[in-house]
């Protein structure tokens, strides 16, 4: 029996025909995904399931999609499908990454333009039969010094067509090396400084734990006045309500917004407010980005289904099923090393390099390598796979460099992964025990044993009596149980390293804590 597809969203006619071409059977649906109840009753019955944005696959709908294997974004943002409910239920999660960037670039391009010329209200005020010349005066954007909150697929692209229109352009973008700054034309610098010089600021960054409210109403208020503030990224990235006060107040001269915390946004802090021009989230609307990412969708899903090839996925390693097998536990640690690297490294990546010693030297390891680059772009980009992490660390100028060789040390095969920064390097090396399980053998050169768990907290020390003790109380004092606790040293005396795994999440009040502590040098909070 052929697969059965359901597309519960509007999708082109020639996305259709992919599926059937491929020999699935298709139940197209387009409204489908807005009667929840109706949704929910009939998803037990697909193998594959096509969307958009307004079907929301949440974990309910997942408990009844018992047949369900596969789920396809026709776009980049999967902020509407339950990724964890879907991996623990098994359903591989793809999107299309690349599809809509040039469409999205260009809104913010032209959300700045209408808010620089007051364009919407001019448009308005002129069609009521007045003639209010005077009272929508402009600024030429010519000249004006244009901050990116984010440069890459999106905001590379903005780069580009601002400084086709003689703009000078800065980036704020924590994995934006100089040489790739360089080659796009734009001046890096820290966040603040972009607040302090930008005549235009346009986000294009995801939505993570890092970059919620990143335009808080501190951050606003460091902004120049009379500054212009374009949002086509994704809600939640600005305060709201910070925003108004600084509309009313004339503090921002101007505001464009795609994207809302809550949408569709019926209602919203911001609707009224002088000189704001709002559109329902169309970054990604046109017929070409449309149309590009049904295709695309089509093609992935199809393929998995009929070849068990995978492209795109968001919580599954892109590995052939010759491979898997013998690759699934060594993808599980690079992408663990990668992630740990990712997590404690603050600047800007120039490099990597992964050395595969052993056996594993002898294996696929562009697949190894793509895992290890998705753990590290991971934390800050979210939306990361085997598939996009290699193009994405290409895109940020990130060199990478492999290394194989036969077994020399003590352990029959490791990896060791290298972060290579403008400040310094940080290396982190694993292998994989007799029973399958990934192990951390060694961080920044001391040897340890670690086994990564879901809540981990790394700290860097001086290496002098009394300092287990102490954090140790720490912890106790918060309620914080200890699950294992694993320790390394250069020599006594020197510096020392601690990975602790902890049954649940460790209070922000906890880590500033163990961070103020006389011999404590970092403390990070690790999840795996």
């Amino acid at each position: 029996m052929a697969p059965r597809i359901l597309i519960s969203d509007k999708l082109s006619p020639a996305a259709v025909q992919i599926f059937k071409d491929r020999g699935l059977e298709v139940d197209f649906q387009p409204e489908l995904g807005k009667d929840k109840d109706r949704f929910a009753e009939v998803i037990e019955q697909y193998d594959g399931l096509a969307i958009r944005s307004a079907t929301k696959v949440t974990s309910k709908i997942l408990e009844r999609a018992d047949r369900l294997k596969v789920i396809g974004r026709a776009g980049i943002g999967v902020d509407n499908v339950d990724i964890p409910a879907a991996t623990a239920k098994g359903v591989i999660v793809m999107n299309t990454p690349f599809g809509n960037a040039i469409t999205t670039a260009e809104h913010a391009i032209a959300m700045m333009f209408s808010v620089a010329r007051q364009i919407p209200a001019a448009d308005a005020s002129t069609q009521a039969g007045k003639w209010e010349k005077s009272r929508f005066m402009g600024v030429e954007i010519t000249a004006k010094t244009l901050g990116l909150v984010g440069c890459g697929n999106i905001g590379s692209i903005v780069a580009e067509r601002a400084i086709g229109l003689r703009m000078k352009v800065i980036a704020y973008d924590p994995f934006l090396s100089h040489e790739r700054a360089r080659d796009l034309g734009v001046e890096k610098v820290e966040l603040p400084e972009l607040l302090r010089r930008a005549d235009f600021i346009t986000l294009h960054t995801p939505l993570t734990d890092k970059t919620r409210n990143i335009l808080s109403a501190d951050a606003i208020a460091q902004t120049k006045k009379g500054v212009c503030i374009i949002n086509c990224a994704r809600g939640g990235l600005v305060d709201e309500a910070a925003m108004r006060e600084a509309l009313d107040s004339g503090h921002v001269a101007g505001a464009a917004f795609d994207v809302f915390v809550e949408e569709p946004a019926k209602e919203n802090v911001l609707f009224g407010a002088p000189n704001l021009v709002c559109t329902p989230h169309l970054g990604a609307a046109t017929e070409e980005a449309q149309e590009n990412v049904a295709l695309q969708v089509a093609e992935q899903i199809s393929d998995y289904l009929m070849t068990g090839g995978v492209s795109n996925a968001l919580n599954m390693p892109s590995i052939s099923s010759e491979e898997a097998p013998r690759l699934r536990p060594f993808v599980k640690l690079a992408e663990q090393l990668g992630s740990f690297a990712g997590q404690v490294t603050e600047t800007a990546i120039t490099g990597i390099r992964i050395e595969y010693e052993g056996y594993v030297a002898e294996m696929n390891t562009k697949a190894l390598t793509a895992a290890a680059l998705t753990g590290v772009l991971t934390p800050l980009l979210q939306s990361v796979n085997m598939v996009s992490a290699p193009s994405l660390a290409r895109d940020r100028d990130i060199q990478m460099e492999e290394v194989h060789r036969a077994q020399q040390g003590a352990y029959e095969t490791y990896i060791r992964l290298t972060i290579l920064t403008e400040r310094q390097s940080r290396s982190v090396a694993g292998t994989i025990f007799a029973d399958g399980t990934p192990r951390l053998i060694q961080v920044k050169g001391i040897d340890m044993e670690a086994a990564p768990g879901p809540h981990m907290l790394y700290i860097t020390n001086e290496d002098k009596p009394g300092f287990i003790g102490k954090f140790g109380s720490l912890l106790g004092e918060a309620g914080v149980n200890i699950a294992t606790f694993n320790l390394g040293r250069t020599e006594p005396g020197g510096d020392a390293i601690a990975l602790i795994e902890v049954d649940g999440e460790v209070p922000a009040e906890t880590v500033e804590k163990l961070q103020a502590l006389q011999l404590v040098k970092q403390v990070k909070l690790l999840r795996f």
